[in-house]
């Protein structure tokens, strides 16, 4: 069994449930004036429901809580705060997922608190029933077990995290420092039971090599504890 559930999510994905999403907004009879995408998750499923339900506006507040793939942070932050006057207008807030909520419920709070819309619904494309604080008002997807959902625009930097979290545990562990990229592309799979375009993988040890994570040396890597 993997340490970590995981499973993959692709574009043509995306689109389908984007699509199926935008038909349930559609079928309340919900006609939002604008569509803010809670980032960085949300930007890519709420541009797609402007384009499908045919809104013009497009705004975006982010909202934080997983600090890295499948790591809370202690609390959900709200970024770069701004007011906008909304008051004239109906609004609809959209995130990729709804997992524990946190995002979902901070964000909304700031947007009726400061920007003051009209009306305010949410939406997402899964909502994890089982440990989420709060079910939006629209979702595709309900999804009763925890996973974490890998999508398309944060493969590469999942995939970073993936390994270097499989080095600072194996190293805490073990003291093991020294890997090949065969045995660490082994080890992946084992931990996360998903297989991923050997590009990602290349381009996730140059990034850890960058920030000084690992080292090359010959034909091996060596991890860096900092």
């Amino acid at each position: 069994m993997p340490k970590i559930p995981v499973k993959l999510v692709d574009w043509s994905d995306i689109v389908e449930w984007s699509w199926g999403l935008a038909k349930k907004i559609e079928e309340s009879n919900y006609i939002p004036d604008v569509v803010i995408a809670i980032s960085r998750g949300g930007y890519v499923p709420a541009r797609l429901l402007c384009d499908f339900l045919g809104v013009e506006n497009l705004l975006s507040i982010q909202s934080q809580h997983w600090t890295e793939a499948a790591k809370k942070g202690e609390r959900a932050i709200i970024k770069f705060e701004y007011v906008i006057d909304l008051s004239d207008m109906k609004a609809l807030l959209v995130d990729d997922i709804v997992d524990t909520g946190d995002s979902v419920i901070l964000a909304k709070e700031y947007i009726l608190r400061n920007w003051k819309p009209k009306e305010l619904r949410t939406a997402a494309l899964q909502w994890i029933s089982s440990v989420a604080k709060i079910k939006p008002d629209y979702y595709f997807m309900e999804v009763r077990e925890w996973y974490w959902f890998q999508y398309p625009w944060t493969r590469l930097e999942d995939v970073t995290q993936f390994i270097k979290r499989i080095l600072e545990s194996t190293y805490k562990e073990s003291g093991k420092s020294t890997w090949r990229v065969e045995e660490l592309t082994k080890e992946f799979k084992e931990w996360y039971g998903i297989e991923v375009d050997k590009r990602y993988i290349d381009e996730a040890i140059k990034m850890l090599i960058k920030k000084r994570v690992i080292k090359a040396i010959n034909n091996e890597l060596v991890y860096l504890p900092g």
